[in-house]
């Protein structure tokens, strides 16, 4: 089988702890791309401008041809000038619903614009994880999103450590989310919200239909809930090490390098490189 694209998680696949791609990942994306013609897309729940020091590593930062896949397939960009090709947004007072909703429960909330972060209640945790990722966010202090109106919204998630917790909100929230919502889970800690229909499953479909490419030519790889719709619909899917049981139940390859060891390294030596 000659594999073509591969849509890549990030956080907790292709990055380690230290939310860095280590140098035997690198060395593997660039030889696949170089030698194989393999195209590398980092399909994240993030936003497209906070993982531009990721794509200079990669040697994809400004290139042509190139994409990424963000906001859990809510927008498709081509990395020269961060061109946007799709977007998929949620809805304004939809998102201040879900932001209201959580105002009295055990949550930090952050709202995604194009081009924004906003964090409401932030938690102690959470200070930590955006600290150490140095993405910008704007904390705010008062607890109304009425001056985002005029924003084009990419999605808005709750954090809390206790994922259960998490799970049995959105049971109780199907009024607000049915019909209207994507829900899914990340990185142990985040439940987000997006609009309906939007899932990185959806996004690579898009991007294989733009690029004239078979989805059967595809490997997806990733560690969580927001991965699964496209570890569904590729061609080959991979879960690391680390991955949830439930993610690796449903993928036809499980790593044996956990995302500090190498994952992409891995799955590209055995199924690109045939080694």
């Amino acid at each position: 089988m000659s594999y073509v694209l591969i849509a890549c998680d990030m956080d907790e696949t292709l990055l380690n702890d230290q939310h860095e791609i280590c140098q035997r990942n690198v060395d593997a994306i660039i030889r696949a791309k170089k030698e194989f013609g393999v195209k590398f897309v980092p399909a994240t729940g993030r936003g497209y401008l906070s993982i531009q020091h990721n794509l200079k590593t990669l040697g994809l930062y400004d290139e042509a041809n190139e994409y990424v896949l963000s906001f859990n397939g809510g927008a498709l960009t081509e990395n020269r000038g961060n061109n946007l090709i799709q977007f998929k947004g949620l809805d304004f007072l939809k998102m201040k619903e879900i932001f209201e909703y959580g105002l009295d429960k055990d949550v930090c909330i952050r709202v995604y614009t194009k081009d924004q972060i906003f964090v409401f209640n932030l938690s102690e945790s959470e200070a930590i994880r955006i600290n150490s990722l140095k993405v910008p966010c704007n904390i705010m202090s008062e607890n109304k999103v009425d001056f985002l109106a005029d924003e084009q919204i990419a999605k808005i998630l709750y954090q809390n450590l206790d994922i259960p917790y998490l799970k049995a909100l959105e049971h109780k929230m199907k009024s607000i989310t049915d019909g209207h919502c994507s829900v899914t889970y990340s990185s142990n800690r985040y439940m987000e919200f997006n609009a309906l229909g939007v899932d990185k499953g959806q996004g690579l479909c898009d991007l294989v239909n733009i690029l004239g490419l078979d989805i059967k030519d595809t490997i997806a790889v990733g560690d969580n809930y927001n991965d699964l719709a496209m570890l569904k619909v590729a061609g080959l899917s991979v879960a690391a090490q680390n991955a949830t049981q439930d993610i690796k139940a449903v993928c036809d390859y499980t790593t044996k390098a956990d995302n500090n060891e190498g994952v992409i390294a891995e799955l590209i030596e055995k199924f690109i490189f045939n080694q």
